[in-house]
């Protein structure tokens, strides 16, 4: 390779991965106006969905994908090939396959193929959000350390706290030192998304020693109920919603 084409090659685009200790917290629909923010910036961006079991970005979204993840894995198919558009939101989608087999049962070329589709599609997209399962298996262990940033999708609920703390431990076992930050979601107002980030950074820093930084709160706003039950983008739908706007600062904040 020449110097000119050696300079020449894209720079890496940044991984960010989606992840929440359990379900029911607005992992995925985070995920998809993260995305639809980053793509509102100007980036070019990928929405993967890694939960190959329970895949349903594309029935956020309301569409039929023709390809999915699955191909990429068989090796039938480069990322760049097996993602669509997604006109009404502006990014792309590499859709996973809902009953295909949940992402802890991949065997270890499988799970490997996946992790390279994420870092080729790195190079190809200025965004790559991965929407991992909800859950604590190795898997999504390997690929939420592979990612340049965790997001961990908290709620005020006991139980999310706990669940968002053991996936921060995790991670800070996997990758130490690597970028994790908390993303408060459904919360009643900002005040009490900032208590629930404290509770979790305090713990974090007794326990764990680590500093998590908050991401950013998002609260409860009835017109995300309205864009998912109508499977559209939400700042599509309402672009200048409450929870619209946190979102869109959550990816300023990010880069």
């Amino acid at each position: 390779m020449t110097p000119t084409a050696a300079a020449a090659a894209p720079a890496p685009g940044r991984i960010l991965a989606v992840a929440s200790g359990k379900g029911g917290v607005g992992k995925t629909w985070f995920a998809i106006t993260l995305a639809q923010a980053f793509a509102r910036r100007g980036l070019r961006t990928l929405l993967v969905d890694a939960d190959l079991g329970l895949a349903n970005v594309d029935v956020q979204l309301g569409i039929q994908p023709a390809r999915d993840l699955s191909a990429v894995i068989a090796g039938a198919l480069a990322p760049e090939d097996a993602a669509i558009p997604c006109p009404a939101a502006g990014f792309d989608i590499l859709a996973g396959r809902s009953g295909s087999g949940a992402l802890a049962a991949l065997d270890g070329a499988a799970l490997g193929a996946v992790l390279a589709a994420i870092a080729r599609a790195s190079t190809r997209w200025d965004r790559v959000v991965v929407d991992l399962g909800a859950g604590l298996e190795a898997p999504q262990r390997r690929i939420a350390a592979a990612a340049d940033t965790l997001l961990v999708v908290a709620t005020e609920e006991p139980t999310s706290l706990t669940d968002a703390y053991a996936v921060l431990k995790l991670h800070g076992q996997d990758r130490p030192g690597g970028d994790a930050r908390i993303v408060v979601n459904l919360a009643t107002d900002a005040a009490a998304g900032a208590r629930t980030h404290g509770a979790l950074a305090r713990a974090a820093e007794t326990f764990l020693r680590r500093r998590i930084p908050l991401a950013g709160v998002v609260r409860r706003d009835p017109k995300v109920r309205d864009a998912i039950r109508h499977q559209a983008p939400l700042l599509t739908r309402h672009p200048d919603s409450v929870a619209g706007r946190e979102v869109e600062a959550i990816a300023r904040g990010l880069g």
